[in-house]
């Protein structure tokens, strides 16, 4: 056979092989229904989802996400997870632990948002704590972690819960519109938000990481039965997240990041890269490394909880509300 015919065949069997592994590769390709908060569908709280796709780090594990935004948010994820409308979504931590002691599936298996940085911004003519007094506040459900921080720093400033009147409000745009049509005094606000009130005269009077160090704020959950059943897509899709978390707390990509912040929230650059600044200068803890889930954090909730009634004595273990074996597989717990 000529050295021509050879390089023929080889040539061939090399495409053909490419064909073959290509063919392979669309076939494993799993699509995973990706509950939201559509209140965080353009905050910074979701960059890592935005990364993960535009990188391809999903892609390149054979992920597909479905985003499917649940109505009303927060405390309606686990709901979802529960009736089969989702198979992975976001939530705060307080409504999966809550929704597990009540006999709920539903079990952590990747870390989203650890420990939040959410500022208390305020009306422009307000300059202190102490002329709170007798304001409106718009907080969050009692439940969320982002209302328990708020006391804390208000309690932390000499303001008792008898010292304020509350609006309970769910989602950042929600409460940040309660702010602009005058009808709150005073909102925690998320990223880029925090800032684009600021820009536009409102005051920060203080912020959550002042109250509290750390905790675990949001996870992303599966039921336990479903997560077994579909391990292997579980672990690559984990993996995935875990590959955006790294790209992001990457001190080289830093400017990427900051673009990624800009398409997604609409914010400037200035913004974005403040809001990194914040993140990062000194790390606060807010972006996880690789998507681990700190159970010291989740203690912190539990205590949280247990402070404020929301759940009772003997308090639960945080190892009761996760899963680590997904993250362990995909080598990022």
């Amino acid at each position: 056979m000529s050295a021509t015919a050879i390089n023929i065949m080889r040539n061939f069997s090399i495409a053909a092989w490419l064909c073959t592994a290509i063919q392979s590769s669309a076939a494993d390709t799993v699509t995973l229904r990706y509950g939201q908060i559509p209140s965080t569908v353009r905050s910074v709280s979701t960059l890592y989802l935005f990364i993960a796709q535009q990188k391809g780090f999903l892609a390149r594990e054979g992920v597909k996400l479905e985003l499917v935004p649940i109505a009303g948010g927060t405390d309606k994820m686990v709901a979802a997870l529960d009736r089969g409308a989702v198979d992975v979504t976001q939530t705060a931590t307080p409504y999966l632990i809550r929704a597990a002691l009540s006999g709920s599936d539903a079990t952590a298996i990747a870390g989203e948002t650890a420990n939040p940085v959410y500022s208390l911004i305020v009306k422009p003519q307000i300059q202190s704590f102490a002329e709170l007094r007798g304001k409106t506040l718009g907080l969050s459900l009692p439940v969320d972690t982002i209302s328990i921080s708020m006391r804390k720093l208000l309690a932390l400033n000499g303001l008792g819960e008898g010292d304020y009147s509350v609006k309970e409000l769910v989602g950042t745009p929600v409460r940040f519109e309660c702010l602009k049509r005058g009808e709150c005094d005073a909102v925690p606000l998320g990223q880029p938000e925090d800032f684009i009130a600021i820009d536009g005269g409102y005051r920060r009077l203080g912020v959550s990481t002042d109250a509290v160090a750390a905790f675990q704020f949001q996870v992303i959950a599966a039921r336990r039965a479903w997560a077994q059943t579909n391990k292997d897509a579980v672990v690559r899709f984990v993996r995935g997240l875990a590959a955006a978390f790294r790209f992001i707390h990457d001190p080289a990509n830093r400017g990427e990041v900051a673009t990624a912040i800009v398409e997604l929230t609409g914010s400037s650059d200035q913004i974005a890269r403040q809001t990194l600044a914040l993140y990062f200068e000194p790390d606060r803890g807010v972006v996880p490394k690789q998507a681990e889930i700190d159970l010291k954090g989740l203690a912190q909730v539990i205590a949280f909880m247990g402070e404020g009634g929301a759940i009772t004595p003997p308090l639960p273990q945080p190892e009761r509300f996760v899963d680590l074996q997904y993250l362990r597989a995909a080598g990022a717990q």
